[in-house]
C-alpha cells in the first residue's frame, strides 16, 4: 500500500471511528432513558446490571471470572452476586471439585426480566427505525455483523 492511500485509509478508519464515539453513547444514553420509563419495577444500578448481564451470557462463570472481565475486584462482585442473589436474580452454586468456588446462574425470573427489558428495548427502537429510508435502515442492517465483530474484538483486546 502507498503512503498515500495508508493515509486515506486511516483517515477512513479514524472517521469511522469518532462517528462511532459520537453516535453510540448517545444512542445507548437514549436507549436507557426509554427502557428506564417502561420498565415495572425499579432499575438495577448499573454494575448490578453489568454482572448479571454477563452471567446471563457466561452461564456458570466465576466470581473471578466475572471479576476479570467487568475490570472490578473480587470483593466488590461477591458483593453484588450477594445483593443479586438476595433479591432472587442469581444463584451460587458450589464447584464440585473446590468448595471455596461458586459458580454463578442467572435465575428464571432475571431471565424473564432480561426479556421484558429487550422486548422493551426494540419496541422503542422499530418506531424510530419505521421513518428512516430504505437505504438507511439496509445500512443499520448490513453494520450489524461488523458492529458485533468490533465488541467482540473490543471486549477481546481488553482482557
Amino acid at each position: 500500500m502507498t503512503g498515500s492511500s495508508e493515509a486515506r485509509e486511516s483517515r477512513g478508519v479514524d472517521q469511522v471511528a469518532a462517528g462511532l464515539v459520537a453516535c453510540l453513547p448517545a444512542l445507548n444514553r437514549q436507549l436507557k432513558q426509554l427502557i428506564d420509563r417502561e420498565l415495572p419495577y425499579p432499575k438495577l444500578p448499573e454494575r448490578q446490571l453489568a454482572l448479571l448481564q454477563y452471567v446471563a451470557e457466561h452461564d456458570g462463570a466465576t466470581v473471578h471470572m466475572a471479576a476479570d472481565a467487568l475490570r472490578m475486584m473480587p470483593n466488590n462482585v461477591s458483593a453484588l452476586v450477594t445483593r443479586l442473589t438476595e433479591a432472587g436474580l442469581l444463584e451460587r452454586h458450589q464447584d464440585d471439585a473446590d468448595k471455596r468456588v461458586a459458580h454463578l446462574c442467572v435465575t428464571a425470573l432475571a431471565r424473564q426480566r432480561i426479556g421484558e427489558v429487550e422486548k422493551i428495548a426494540a419496541a422503542q427502537l422499530a418506531p424510530a427505525l419505521r421513518h428512516l429510508t430504505d437505504g438507511d435502515l439496509d445500512a443499520l442492517g448490513s453494520a450489524l455483523g461488523a458492529l458485533g465483530a468490533l465488541s467482540r474484538r473490543l471486549r477481546d483486546e481488553s482482557v
